[in-house]
């Protein structure tokens, strides 16, 4: 019986829904650094070398997935249409930061659009049907540093957490 606890108490120890409980808490710490971040960086890539813009995002969703809108004439739009695979950057002051790798989708759908319209918009979208577009960023893999969820990385090559997402 004592061994049959013991187990029960490691395996426990180490699961939580399907997750280690490393891979928790670096979930856990990277939506509450995605969540009180006002701002992201986007950075696409075009021919010759990334390109980063700071970006207003939504929450991230249940599964970390991040919505951001644009002009869809926009530098960002064209260099996502030829290359899908982006980065998101959150810092969270000098406590750490997340960088989301993930794939782009561009939305145009209007009923997604008004769903997630900002009224605070208005001055930069005054067409908000033709001169506003959704990017949808599926989550493929994300590090974190979080020294208040004790995520400091590797002390000697300075990696940080990781968790990678398995595809949908």
């Amino acid at each position: 019986m004592l061994r049959i606890t013991f187990a029960l108490l490691l395996f426990t120890s180490f699961t939580l829904h399907g997750q280690s409980t490393q891979d928790s808490t670096i979930l856990s710490a990277a939506r509450e650094i995605m969540e009180a971040s006002p701002t992201c960086v986007l950075i696409t890539l075009d021919k010759k070398m990334p390109r980063a813009r700071t970006m207003d995002p939504f929450k991230p969703e249940k599964d970390l997935t991040v919505w951001l809108a644009t002009n869809p004439n926009s530098r960002k739009v064209k260099e996502i249409k030829k290359n899908a695979v982006v980065t998101l950057y959150y810092q969270d002051g000098e406590n750490g930061y997340v960088s989301l790798y993930g794939k782009a989708t561009l939305v145009n759908d209007q009923v997604e659009k008004d769903k997630r319209w900002k009224d605070e918009w208005s001055a930069y979208y005054p067409n908000r049907n033709e001169a506003y577009l959704l990017i949808k960023i599926v989550p493929l893999k994300l590090e974190v540093i979080s020294y208040k969820h004790s995520l400091k990385g590797n002390s000697r090559t300075w990696q940080p957490h990781v968790f990678t997402f398995t595809e949908k």
